[in-house]
């Protein structure tokens, strides 16, 4: 799985035309969300999705390996350990977000040691 970033400019306008130029191309969106003007969202094949959007004139997407970890969501503070673990594994954590089974995606520097922490 990847994340794939996509700067947005304009809210809501720029969600529905990625949104719309994906879902013409079958590119299903396995979760994600935005902030701070930064769309992220899990996607099973990045370069595709990035060249979809890029041969659309959208700029700036970048695509990374995404790091996806199932969640005890109902136990408190399972986030806090989990981000703990990362951080004394000095994982530096760009990205995380939820996807549509509940799992956590984290976007880091180091896969494959997150992957190691977290297990």
């Amino acid at each position: 799985m990847d994340d794939i970033r996509v700067p947005v400019t304009e809210g809501a306008a720029g969600l529905a035309r990625i949104g719309a130029i994906l879902g013409e191309a079958r590119v299903s969106l396995e979760g994600g969300g935005m902030w701070s003007g930064i769309a992220h969202y899990l996607v099973h094949d990045g370069r595709r999705a990035a060249d979809v959007l890029t041969s659309a004139d959208v700029r700036g997407v970048e695509v990374r390996e995404a790091v996806v970890m199932p969640l005890a969501a109902d136990v408190p503070g399972e986030l806090g350990r989990m981000m703990a673990r990362l951080a004394d594994a000095g994982v530096r954590l760009d990205a995380q977000y939820s996807d549509h089974d509940n799992r956590k995606v984290f976007v880091v520097d180091d896969p494959m040691t997150a992957r190691a922490v977290l297990e």
